[in-house]
């Protein structure tokens, strides 16, 4: 019978975007005082630069 092969572990997510690789921003708009909106938008997370995966000196 042939040996099973060990499967590598999944990596750690991501603590700020939970895995899934996106971040929301708040919209803002405005030239100087830059007010905040209600709105959000998508952005990439900036601490795993959209893999989802933790950052190795975590």
């Amino acid at each position: 019978m042939a040996t099973r092969k060990k499967t590598p572990p999944k990596p750690a997510a991501c603590p700020d975007c939970s895995g899934n690789g996106e971040i929301t921003e708040t919209v803002r708009v405005g030239a100087r005082k830059g007010r905040a909106t209600d709105d959000r938008q998508a952005a990439l997370c900036l601490t795993c630069l959209g893999t989802g995966e933790a950052p190795a000196g975590e």
